[in-house]
């Protein structure tokens, strides 16, 4: 073999062989991710997803949890700017993914938990605009995968705020929206939860917004119900404290 034949296959192992370590390293990533996720440790989740992303931007998995855990991260923060930096780059993870994969339901879910995330410190006009892409976003989610417990839960929450507009948010709803959307309902709402808990009936936070939505109904008993069911259930989620402090409110209000 030649000298010119020999350098030409070392300096293609030079390439070949560090592709080859990265793609072994990126299951471990993930899984470090997963690990710290379940710890409740959303911020070095963030940093493993992000890591994964860093040797392969178009990996799905990482996409789609890299927003869930720029959600997750940007919950906890206090000042208003930073954490709508954060979701916004949640909502830019999820974009990605359902580019990368349009039949993966998970970059669709997250997309409509990002954008909700943003709506919530938006003004009343945009809440209302975004509501339309969060719908749209959900929905597709469900289509893709009709038994995601946390999708029901997105969609619960839509239908509770959509009929519960004030009066403002009822004015650009008629603006930007042609009206409140006439399929959204509390009673809907309720159902979503229901569907939600049946999926998954250890994740806390659905059983606090089913014991809200019922208060929206007139349901004393079972919003009392609801929420004595948060207090029981065990901790599984990094807000599940949060969750059971406000079901603990809730009833010192309603007893």
């Amino acid at each position: 073999m030649n000298r010119f034949m020999m350098l030409f296959i070392i300096t293609g192992m030079l390439f070949i062989i560090p592709s080859a370590i990265f793609s072994q390293e990126i299951p471990i990533l993930l899984a470090m991710g997963d690990q710290a996720y379940s710890a409740f440790d959303n911020k070095s989740a963030l940093e493993y997803y992000s890591k994964v992303l860093g040797q392969d931007s178009s990996n799905y998995e990482a996409l789609w949890k890299t927003s869930r855990a720029y959600v997750d991260v940007g919950e906890t923060l206090q000042d208003k700017g930073q954490r709508k930096a954060y979701y916004k780059n949640a909502e830019k993870a999820a974009v990605k993914a359902t580019e990368v994969n349009p039949e993966g339901s998970k970059g669709f879910l997250f997309l409509s938990v990002a954008i909700g995330r943003v709506a919530l410190d938006a003004g009343k006009k945009e809440q209302v605009q975004l509501s339309k892409d969060v719908k749209a976003a959900v929905d597709k989610s469900l289509s893709l995968d009709p038994n995601d417990d946390i999708a029901w839960h997105v969609l619960g929450r839509w239908h509770r705020k959509m009929a519960t507009l004030n009066w403002v948010q009822k004015n650009f709803a008629n603006i930007f929206l042609g009206g409140v959307p006439k399929e959204a309902s509390v009673e809907s709402s309720a159902e979503c939860f229901q569907k939600a808990i049946e999926l998954n009936p250890g994740h806390i936070n659905h059983h606090l917004e089913l014991g809200l939505t019922y208060e929206e109904l007139k349901m004393k008993d079972k919003a009392i119900a609801a929420y004595q069911q948060v207090l029981e259930l065990p901790k599984k989620d990094a807000d599940d404290d949060e969750y059971k402090k406000q079901a603990e409110e809730r009833l010192k209000e309603l007893k």
